[in-house]
Parts: structure tokens; C-alpha cells; sequence
């Protein structure tokens, strides 16, 4: 989702910025770290020696109440509209909450099929939030293609046995071409839905 269909790296950067402050973190080192992770992953790598619980509370609110300047990346709105609702589901990090009011910020429809970092016991880059997807949409691994755009979430749909088109979003399509993704675009206005005989096919408008 974030990256993918929202551009919401302002929010994420002064949430991360507000929470290092608070915890007496360096705000760079946390602004730089990656993207595409749970909270919770986070939290516990870097403050340990903290109430796990209570901080991912703290940022799990924060982020709530932080959608200022939440767009739609750029052709994110045209492909989810020309897909049927059982033709594609949202596999994020973010708790479930978050992922509606975000999608709702910046104008996006709502998926039927949503599967959260709540959701699953393992984050990205384990596989098992894909898996899950997979299963709800009531189709095999190698049926799906996964749209991600960092190396976490790319990693996870690898490990799923799905292929990755990679969006140049949030990294860049040098790091983005080192992790196996089957192709790579600049944004969702790369990837065009198109039926033909009842098959659904993705088009993709790419440099590659």
C-alpha cells in the first residue's frame, strides 16, 4: 500500500521523527530506516529496552492521527478500478486501521481482500502476509503478482512464490533491479489492466 497505492512517506518521516525524539533516538538513523516492515520489527530492534507494547501503541496512534499530505500514487486509482474486487487485495505492514484511513486520505477505493501486519505473525519479509492474500483471493501463489516497492515487501512476494514487478517509489530502480523483481516501473501509471478473451493481463509501460 504505502509506496504501492499511497504516497505517504511525509507522515511516515515526521512520525519516525517524532518517536526518535521522544525515545532520545537519533531522528536520521530513523528516518533511514527501511521501509516495508512491520512496527513492531522495528521497535524491537532498535529499543529493545523498551515497553514493546506501548511504543508500537504510541506509533500505531501517531501515524492514525498523521494523514496530512497522503496522496495517490500516481496511476494507483486507475488500476484498482479496472480490477474486479476479487481480482486484488492490499498486503501491508501497516495495521488495519491505518491502511483504510490512508487509502481513504487519498481517494483510493478500499480492497475486499485486506491482509494487515496485524494480521500475520511474521512480517516482510517473511512470506506469510502474501500467502494470505493468496488464499483469500482463493488463488495459488503462482497465479499472483505482487506490486511492491521496497526490498523487504519485494523479498516476501519472492519467498511466496509470486512474481514482483518492483515500483520505483520509494528506491531506486538500480537497488530495486538487484533483488529479482520480473520487471520494474516508475509508478502505477506503468501498469495498464487489459481483458482480452476473458484474461486478464498487465501491460506494463517500462524502461527495462
Amino acid at each position: 500500500m504505502d509506496g504501492v497505492l499511497v504516497d505517504s512517506r511525509g507522515a511516515i518521516d515526521r512520525v519516525r521523527r517524532r518517536w526518535a525524539r521522544k525515545v532520545g533516538l537519533d531522528e536520521a538513523m530513523v528516518v533511514a530506516l527501511p521501509h516495508g516492515q512491520k512496527t513492531r520489527d522495528i521497535v524491537a530492534k532498535l529499543a529493545p529496552h523498551l515497553d514493546l507494547e506501548a511504543e508500537v501503541r504510541w506509533l500505531d496512534d501517531d501515524e492514525d492521527r498523521d494523514l496530512e499530505g497522503i496522496t495517490e500514487i500516481r496511476g494507483a486509482g486507475a488500476v484498482v478500478s479496472a480490477l474486479a474486487p476479487d481480482e486484488w487485495a492490499v498486503v501491508t505492514s501497516s495495521g488495519g486501521a491505518l491502511a483504510r484511513n490512508r487509502l481513504t486520505a487519498a481517494a483510493l477505493p478500499h480492497p475486499q481482500t485486506l491482509v494487515s501486519g496485524d494480521m500475520v505473525l511474521a512480517g516482510k519479509p517473511a512470506p506469510d502476509g502474501y500467502r494470505m492474500g493468496a488464499a483469500r483471493l482463493g488463488r495459488e501463489p503462482s497465479e499472483c503478482v505482487v506490486v511492491e516497492d521496497a526490498p523487504a515487501g519485494i523479498a516476501a512476494g519472492i519467498a511466496a512464490g509470486m512474481r514482483v514487478i518492483g515500483v520505483a517509489t520509494t528506491y531506486d530502480r538500480v537497488r530495486l533491479g538487484k533483488l529479482g523483481c520480473a520487471a520494474i516501473v516508475d509508478d502505477l501509471a506503468g501498469i495498464q489492466v487489459e481483458r482480452k478473451g476473458g484474461v486478464l493481463s498487465l501491460v506494463l509501460h517500462s524502461r527495462d
